[in-house]
């Protein structure tokens, strides 16, 4: 091995230990698991509590994309803490390994929401892919776990954990926000304050969520001495949109078989799930773009301007010319000439 390959594997190793997260990451893990419990609990109390089938079919739709954002948020959490745990006192697994340890934390968390919903009913389908669908994005969160910044994969986390309280809070005093922004008796006075509601829902989600995760990004600086790039800033932020995005993907795809029967219920049942689905898309990209710009903009505060370059010193000042001292060099310089004589 070359002397410069040994330099650049050192200044990886240096970058991956700076890079480990400084606790164990119980809280977070702790907080993603009641999230991710909560929201199970929630889907499979309003399942079972349907009195008919199509009914529980419209509940199971409702319930999924919720369910999926937390266990993305939690398999990211458990992973994370679950490698902080394996990685005390000095050792640093490599990136394979590492990565499939991440994984392998978050298919297990995932596995046991899934058996929360499939237990409902284990001899229909509908239940195994909203289970399947679960464990999914609980496996994809903890592969992100296993990604090289775990800080900022926490910052991230903790930015959608925000993104969420904003929006159950907003949601709880949904009818006076509704009546401030201008919902009357009128079906155009309602869906214009709708619309108004879902982009200031948006909005407020992704200044939360920017502003959380920049955070704990300064946080782990201040606790590790180490820092990482103004772009990861600017990722960290953009996190709980991107998670998000990736939640309404995995709601598209894995449990597209759940939109499908739901919409088959009756056309308005259709026509809902088609609202929802472009709704929690365009929420989605919107906490994705202004996460990003307030995360820059909270980075961009803390850059100091580069310091000025110094004055180049002044040149010493010539002495003055003297013109018939110029002219006599230039005589001497001159090859003299010999006069011959007559023959």
């Amino acid at each position: 091995m070359s002397e410069v390959d040994s330099e650049v594997e050192a200044a990886e190793s240096a970058q991956e230990g700076a890079e480990r997260a400084p606790s164990n990451g119980i809280l977070l893990a702790a907080v993603g698991v009641v999230w991710m419990a909560a929201m199970l609990w929630s889907a499979r109390a309003t399942i079972t509590g349907r009195a008919d089938v199509e009914m529980e079919v419209t509940s199971t739709a409702y319930a999924l994309p919720g369910a999926i954002s937390a266990s993305l948020v939690a398999g990211a959490a458990v992973a994370l803490a679950v490698l902080a745990f394996l990685t005390r006192g000095g050792r640093t697994p490599g990136v394979t390994v590492r990565f499939i340890i991440a994984t392998g934390a978050g298919l297990g968390l995932g596995a046991l929401g899934a058996l929360s919903i499939i237990t409902i009913n284990t001899e229909g389908w509908l239940y195994a892919v909203v289970g399947g669908t679960v464990a999914a994005a609980a496996t994809i969160g903890g592969a992100l776990a296993g990604l090289r910044y775990p800080r900022v994969i926490a910052a991230v986390c903790w930015g959608a954990v925000a993104v969420f309280v904003v929006g159950f809070v907003l949601n709880y005093l949904q009818d006076p926000l509704l009546s401030a922004l201008g919902s009357g008796d009128t079906a155009a006075s309602q869906t214009g304050a709708a619309s108004w509601f879902a982009l200031l829902q948006s909005v407020l989600s992704g200044v939360a969520g920017a502003v959380v995760a920049y955070r704990v990004l300064r946080r782990a600086r201040r606790r590790s001495g180490s820092d990482v790039r103004w772009p990861f800033y600017a990722l960290a932020g953009a996190g709980p949109g991107l998670l998000l995005i990736v939640g309404e993907a995995l709601t598209r795809t894995a449990g597209s078989r759940v939109l499908e029967l739901a919409g088959k219920v009756s056309e308005l049942e259709l026509t809902v799930q088609q609202m929802l689905s472009g709704s929690r898309l365009n929420n989605g990209l919107i906490v994705l773009f202004v996460g990003a710009f307030t995360g820059m903009i909270a980075v961009g505060r803390t850059m100091g301007s580069p310091a000025a370059a110094p004055a180049p010193a002044p040149a010493p000042a010539s002495p003055p010319v003297d013109p018939d001292a110029i002219e006599q060099e230039a005589r001497a310089d001159e090859p003299s000439t010999a006069t011959r004589p007559a023959p």
